[in-house]
């Protein structure tokens, strides 16, 4: 059974794909078998640098229900039901708005006539390749489109078979990021030291310990900002993985879309002593030794 580590922040801009990338592209060399599924499906960047070849791709399509106006006695039990405004009835006529549905299927089932039915509206697609050693997957939301989880959900389907499966999420703590982690066996939260990395660590922290997931945190650039992140882990007690350096090589290793385990063999041992930190909260959590070192 593949072991899924998601890597998640409670801000954007905190280096989380720069954590998820490299971890995929160290563990796979060491000689596991690894899944990367970038669930950040509004702007999905994990492609920049792990460069895979796309086999395939694949729609991402939801339901929508459609008015046969014929058979519609608009006696307004649809637009009662339907607690998103998706369906709305008029004095003259049923109004249906696709991009607020949320595809429950309420509608149909409340109509009495049978006059409403579901049809498929594509929000987004699939892309599915490999990265070297790596097995990539990637969703990516239509321009314009509000709800993503209908897409993430497509792209963990998607993911290979494989022993280690990292999981990309979206920034933030609402419902994208939910549906990403929600079945990972272990959550790395990357931060950063300053202010608002703090106030947003906070929330995700919060949000793991409702789903009651078990986590960790790295701190990036740990040396550019104050020690408040790592003296709020010792507070309460979270495990703190790693503190990677704020190192101009790798930021300019990141403006080349170029792995920092790639440019900078410290960076590659570092990554590798991260994934033996995690490893261990692993097979502590599952009770149990994973199959490869």
């Amino acid at each position: 059974m593949a072991v899924r580590v998601a890597i998640a922040s409670g801000k954007g801009g905190t280096g989380k794909t720069t954590v998820a990338t490299n971890l995929a592209y160290v563990v796979a060399s060491s000689g596991c078998t690894v899944a990367y599924i970038d669930c950040d499906v509004e702007e999905p960047n994990g492609h920049l640098f792990l460069r895979p070849a796309f086999k395939k791709s694949e729609p991402v399509a939801v339901l929508h229900p459609k008015v046969n106006e014929g058979e519609c006695q608009n006696c307004g039990q649809c637009g009662e039901i339907c607690q998103y405004s998706a369906i709305v009835n008029m004095p003259t006529k049923v109004l249906v708005f696709p991009a607020l549905c949320h595809a429950c299927g309420g509608c149909v089932l409340v109509c009495p006539c049978k006059a409403i039915s579901e049809v498929p509206r594509q929000i987004g697609c699939v892309n599915i390749g490999n990265a070297g050693d790596v097995q990539f997957v990637e969703g990516r939301l239509n321009i314009g489109e509000a709800m993503s989880p209908p897409v993430i959900r497509a792209v963990k389907r998607a993911a290979p078979e494989a022993e280690i499966i990292f999981t990309d999420a979206p920034p933030g703590t609402s419902c994208p990021v939910i549906e990403s982690v929600r079945d990972a066996d272990f959550v790395i939260l990357v931060t950063e030291p300053t202010p608002f990395g703090l106030h947003d660590l906070t929330l995700a922290v919060e949000t793991m310990r409702k789903l009651e997931l078990p986590f960790g945190v790295v701190v990036n650039r740990a040396d550019a900002g104050d020690r408040r992140v790592v003296e709020y882990c010792a507070q309460e007690q979270i495990t703190l993985l790693a503190e990677i350096p704020d190192d101009r090589r790798v930021a300019q290793a990141y403006s080349r879309g170029e792995l920092a385990s790639n440019a900078l063999p410290e960076m590659r041992d570092m990554f590798a002593a991260l994934w033996a930190d995690v490893r261990r909260e692993v097979e502590t959590s599952l009770a149990r030794p994973l199959t490869k070192n």
